[in-house]
Parts: C-alpha cells; sequence; structure tokens
C-alpha cells in the first residue's frame, strides 16, 4: 500500500518537512551520483551505519562487497557519526521516493503538532532509536545500513497515536488489480507496522545478511509512539477540531 495525501489539514507550512526532503533528495543526486554504481556504492559504505564497526563485535577489515570492484571495509575505530549521515543516505531512487512519499504525505501533521524545531529534534531521535534498534538486533552485520525510514516510522507512530480515525488516501497494487482506496489511518498504518514485525522476526535467522532493515522500523515506530505525547503541543491539538471518524471507501 502506498500513501499519497491524508485528510487533515494544517496550520503553518511544513517547513522542516520540506526541508527534510530537499536534503535527502541532494544528498542523493550530489553525493551519491543520483544512482550511479560506483558513487552509490562508494557512499553507502562511507555513509552508512555499520552495526559490526559500531558495536566493535567483527574484525577490522572484514568486509562486504557492495559492487564490482569496491568491497566496504569495518574500519578499526567505529564512525559514530554514520548515526547520522544513514538517514539521508539511499540504496537507490525507489528506496528514496518510498521513503519521501511517507514523509511527505504523514510528516506534515506531526512538525505542525510540534512546532518546527521540536519536531526536527524529533525526527532525529526516532532516527537514532531506529538505527540503535537495528544495530543491536544485528550486531555482528558487515552490511551498511541507510535509509530515512526508521526516522520516518517514528512520524507513522506519532500520526497512529494522534489522528487514528483522520482517512488516508492509498493506491493499492496487485498483480492484476490496481485501485486506490481510503484508509482510516489506524488500518493503514497498524497493516504497515504489523508487516514490519512480522517481516523482521521472520528474517530473524538472516538479520546479518543485509535486506530490508525492519527492526528499525520496528524501533523508530515505538519510539514515535512513545515520545509524541512530550513533543506535542497540546493546544495545538486541542483547538483542532479531528476529522469525524471513517472508514474504508473505495471510489
Amino acid at each position: 500500500m502506498f500513501p499519497y495525501k491524508d485528510e487533515n489539514p494544517t496550520e503553518h507550512p511544513a517547513i522542516v518537512t520540506v526541508a527534510i526532503i530537499v536534503a535527502n533528495a541532494l544528498v542523493f543526486v550530489l553525493v551519491q551520483g543520483a544512482g550511479a554504481s560506483g558513487p552509490l556504492a562508494r557512499s553507502v559504505c562511507e555513509l552508512g551505519l555499520i552495526p559490526g564497526e559500531i558495536l566493535h563485535s567483527v574484525p577490522a577489515g572484514s568486509g562486504v562487497s557492495l559492487a564490482p570492484g569496491m568491497v566496504c571495509m569495518v574500519g578499526a575505530a567505529p564512525k559514530y557519526w554514520t548515526v547520522l549521515t544513514s538517514m539521508f543516505t539511499h540504496g537507490g531512487w525507489f528506496h528514496l521516493l518510498g521513503n519521501m512519499l511517507f514523509l511527505w504525505v504523514f510528516g506534515n501533521n506531526i512538525e505542525d503538532v510540534c512546532g518546527h524545531g521540536k519536531f526536527l529534534i524529533f525526527y532525529l531521535l526516532c532516527g537514532v532509536a531506529a538505527a540503535a534498534t537495528q544495530t543491536f538486533m544485528s550486531p555482528h552485520s558487515v552490511v551498511p545500513m541507510v535509509g530515512a525510514s526508521g526516522a520516518i516510522s517514528g512520524v507513522l507512530g506519532a500520526y497512529l497515536l494522534l489522528y487514528p480515525k483522520v482517512r488516508v488516501h492509498t493506491l493499492i497494487i496487485l498483480p492484476i488489480y490496481i485501485t486506490t482506496v481510503a484508509l482510516p489511518a489506524w488500518v493503514m498504518l497498524g497493516y504497515w507496522a504489523a508487516l514490519q514485525l512480522i517481516s523482521g522476526v521472520a528474517g530473524l535467522a538472516q538479520v546479518e545478511q543485509g535486506g530490508v532493515a525492519f527492526f528499525a522500523h520496528v524501533g523508530g515506530f515505538l519510539t514515535g509512539l512513545i515520545l509524541i505525547k512530550l513533543f506535542a503541543d497540546q493546544d495545538v491539538l486541542q483547538r483542532r477540531p479531528l476529522p469525524p471518524a471513517t472508514y474504508y471507501r473505495p471510489y
């Protein structure tokens, strides 16, 4: 399911949300070579978070091949800054666009209720928590972890808690059928969260071998659920009437 808009108006422009989207796009184009094989592999190696390196749980010099002739090696000293840089680095165009779509749909409302500065702090904290969750679930992995999805998962958790009944317009793509539906947020985001947890548990045996960082999504989502009450402006919540409860509606 791919959300493309919601029915949840905002009071203020989503300056930080847009800035984060622009920053991710610029990094992908200017630093990652817009997806070209060499620059992409090099940037993932240099800016991605390697759990085994951060925790010092694998020998220096261990590595994984990211592209022909490109081996990403574990350094002797942990690169702690990759906890931040990995949030703005992606593995390809589809990875980038999918993440930015979710942030565009749900981020503006969370920024609206937090305020610009607090939203940025909230977003980064969720990203750090997501990275920590995945790191401790795969402590010996030498595969670099990249993507904004952990931080964005925190935004989704916050949205689910604050606006569970808001209608989200969603594109559903099946092998022989494509349709759009309007679903309450608790259905769309609840399904998404359950899918991340189930996929993470199912892939525990392969967690050291790379793939989608499902536990980063779970960690970010839970962090967003917990932290949003500390960051949300209660005055904003109280003066904004919530949309009426709505359920599945095909169109």
